[in-house]
């Protein structure tokens, strides 16, 4: 059955926030808010989740997920970062990008692409987020909800309890979400390209774009 907490956007409860993380300790598999759309969530180490979350969105194993971490103290323990990328995310972060970065020997195989070695790293601003990132304690596996089929992604908690009912194990409703996923940046170049462009602005921390 799944579980559905409304948390206040801008300071949510403590109490419903240790629930949500103690869920993801145990191998849950979790909707939450972040600064750009919802998104799902999963431990590290919660394979089955890991499938689930898979299931939910049809994603091969090619697809990467993302790694979600509260700031970026602990980044490098799973990906490569030169001085330039290091410069560039100190810059961004917190905010409404993922950055593809080269993976670290210390991540393992299944969670890069096994033909480029990367990872997708996002810092998000949301409160909500934010929170269950300390409460966890560790970085968490994040895609961006998008239900097959759907030319948008979801926005509405009540719309998204009504669909992923008995899909997942917990539903944080932090109000209605936004619109654009985050902007996907590949800083396995450099200049850094512009993979996705989402409700982040490259502009504003000095990436060009291709008209």
């Amino acid at each position: 059955m799944t579980q559905y907490f409304e948390v206040h956007p801008q300071n949510p409860q403590p109490r419903l926030i240790q629930q949500a993380a103690d869920l993801l300790r145990e191998g849950g598999l979790l909707v939450y808010p972040t600064d750009s759309t919802y998104a799902l969530g999963c431990a590290l180490h919660a394979t089955t989740a890991q499938e689930r979350l898979r299931q939910i969105r049809q994603l091969d194993l090619r697809h990467d997920l993302s790694l979600l971490f509260p700031d970026i103290s602990r980044v490098t323990e799973y990906a490569k970062v030169d001085n330039a990328a290091f410069r560039l995310l100190k810059q961004a972060t917190p905010g409404p990008f993922t950055f593809i970065l080269p993976a670290s020997r210390d991540l393992p195989r299944k969670l890069a692409d096994p033909r480029k070695k990367t990872i997708g790293i996002r810092i998000p601003a949301h409160p909500v987020s934010h929170a269950l990132l300390a409460a966890f304690g560790e970085p968490f596996l994040s895609s961006t909800l998008t239900l097959p089929g759907d030319d948008r992604v979801m926005t509405d908690p009540a719309d998204i309890r009504d669909r992923l009912k008995r899909q997942v194990d917990l539903i944080l409703d932090g109000g209605a979400g936004g619109l654009e996923p985050s902007t996907v940046l590949d800083l396995t170049v450099w200049p850094p390209q512009v993979m996705r462009q989402g409700c982040g602005d490259p502009h504003s921390i000095g990436i060009e774009t291709q008209d």
